[in-house]
C-alpha cells in the first residue's frame, strides 16, 4: 500500500466518513486469561467512546512504510484451506459475528504475543464502496465500481493510571487520584486484506508496529503466516557492513560522502512518487559504481551483498540513508552538517596529520555565542603587520 492508500482508509476512521458495522474485542490479563469480551455495532457506540477508538485504530495505519508500516505477502500454502490466509479471509466473510472465530483468533494472539501486562485486542469489520476518480484525482462518491471489505485488528497495552491528586469539585478538595486501568495506543496491529490499487487485495496485508525493531515474529508467524524483511534498523547495519566489506581498505571518507551525495540524489529525484523507494542488488551496485568505488572493488559486490542481505533482499531507501543530516563521528567529537552542504567538510593533511576541515561561512556560534569565523586569521595578518 502507498501513503495515499493508507491515508484514504484512514479518513474512513473518522465520525464524518465511519461505516463500520461492528467491534469486537477481548481483554487479557497478565496470566493470559480472558477477563471479557466485546461484541456490538460500532455506530451504537457512544460518541466518547467512539472517538477513542478511532484514535487507537487510526494509530495502527500511521507511521513510515518500511519502518512500522509494512506490505507482507502470504506464501501460497497459507491460502489453503486451515492456512492462516484462509482463517484471516472466514474472518473478515464471517462480519465478525461467528464466535468460534473469534475465539480461535483471540486464541491465536493470546498463545503468541510476548507481552509482559494486560492488553485489549480490538477488531472492526468496515465495508468501503470505493469511489471512482477522475484523471485528475477528483472523486466521484456516485461512480462507485469497487467494494473493500476489510478487517482492522490491534493490540492495546492496558495499564495503571499514574498515581497523583485530583481535585474532587463537590466537595472542593484536592485528594488521592483514584487509580484505574487505561487503555493505551496500540502496540501492533494489521489491515486485512490489503487496500492495493485501491482495491481489495487478498494476497497481502498491511501490518503496524509501533516498535520498527521490535516486529514480534512470533506472532506473525503464527497469525498472519507471512515472511517478515529486515527491521528498519538491521536494514541500516546491513547496508553499513556491506559498504565496509565492499570499498575494504578505500572506505575513506570522501568515498562514504560520494555515496551519501549519490543516494540524496537519487532520493530527490524519486521523492514524488508514491511507492516508497527500494535498493534491490543492482541498484545498490550501480549506486556504488555512480559514487565512483573502483572496478576491482565491485568485483567481490555480488559476493558480499548474498552474504549481507540475502541475494533477494531489497532495502528501502529511507531506511539506509539519512536525508536531514549527514554525521561524522569520532570518540571525541560528533559534527553534524547539512546533507545539502557536504562540500563543506574534506579531509587534508596538515603539519603531517590527517585532519577534517570545515569550510566556516555566515554566522558562527559557539555555545549560543556568536564568533567571529575568520578571527585567527586576521589575528595572523595582524601579527604580520
Amino acid at each position: 500500500m502507498t501513503k495515499q492508500e493508507i491515508a484514504e482508509i484512514k479518513k474512513l476512521l473518522t465520525p464524518k466518513k465511519c461505516s463500520i458495522t461492528r467491534i469486537c474485542g477481548c481483554y487479557v490479563d497478565g496470566e493470559k486469561n480472558k477477563k471479557t469480551e466485546l461484541k456490538q455495532a460500532f455506530l451504537a457506540l457512544p460518541e466518547e467512546e467512539m472517538f477513542k477508538y478511532f484514535e487507537i485504530l487510526r494509530k495502527t495505519l500511521s507511521g513510515t512504510i518500511g519502518k512500522n508500516l509494512l506490505n507482507l505477502e502470504f506464501p501460497l500454502e497459507s491460502e489453503e484451506t486451515g492456512g492462516t490466509q484462509d482463517f484471516l479471509l472466514r474472518l473478515r466473510d464471517s462480519k465478525l459475528k461467528d464466535d468460534i472465530l473469534l475465539d480461535e483468533f483471540y486464541d491465536r494472539i493470546i498463545d503468541n504475543y510476548e507481552f509482559v501486562g494486560n492488553y485489549l485486542i480490538i477488531i472492526v469489520h468496515d465495508v468501503y464502496d470505493v469511489p471512482g476518480r477522475t484523471r485528475d484525482g477528483i472523486e466521484m462518491e456516485d461512480a462507485s465500481d469497487e467494494v473493500y471489505e476489510y478487517i482492522l485488528a490491534c493490540i492495546c497495552p492496558v495499564e495503571l493510571s499514574k498515581p497523583g491528586l485530583s481535585y474532587n469539585a463537590v466537595e472542593n478538595t484536592f485528594q488521592n487520584r483514584i487509580r484505574d486501568w487505561v487503555v493505551g495506543l496500540p502496540d501492533t496491529g494489521f489491515l486485512f486484506p490489503a487496500f492495493n490499487d485501491r482495491g481489495s487485495d487478498i494476497h497481502s496485508t498491511l501490518y503496524y508496529s509501533k516498535d520498527p525493531e521490535e516486529l514480534k515474529d512470533g506472532l506473525v508467524e503464527q497469525l498472519l503466516g507471512c515472511p517478515l524483511p529486515l527491521s528498519a534498523g538491521n536494514q541500516k547495519e546491513t547496508f553499513q557492513t556491506l559498504v565496509e566489506e565492499t570499498l575494504g581498505d578505500d572506505c575513506e571518507f570522501e568515498a562514504v560522502k560520494n555515496i551519501h551525495e549519490k543516494l540524496n540524489e537519487i532520493a530527490e529525484e524519486h521523492k514524488d512518487e508514491p511507492q516508497p523507494l527500494m535498493l534491490d542488488k543492482n541498484e545498490v551496485k550501480t549506486i556504488l559504481a555512480g559514487s565512483g568505488v573502483s572496478n576491482e572493488r565491485l568485483a567481490q559486490f555480488d559476493r558480499h551483498y548474498d552474504e549481507t542481505a540475502g541475494e533477494t533482499t531489497a532495502l528501502f531507501a529511507s531506511n539506509v540513508m539519512n536525508t536531514r543530516t549527514f554525521e561524522v563521528k569520532t570518540p571525541d567529537v560528533v559534527i553534524k552538517v547539512n546533507p545539502e552542504r557536504t562540500d563543506l567538510v574534506e579531509t587534508k593533511v596538515i603539519d603531517g596529520r590527517k585532519c577534517l576541515v570545515i569550510q566556516l561561512g555566515g554566522n558562527v556560534e559557539v555555545n549560543g555565542i556568536t564568533v567571529r569565523a575568520g578571527g585567527a586569521v586576521e589575528s595572523q595578518e595582524d601579527e604580520e603587520e
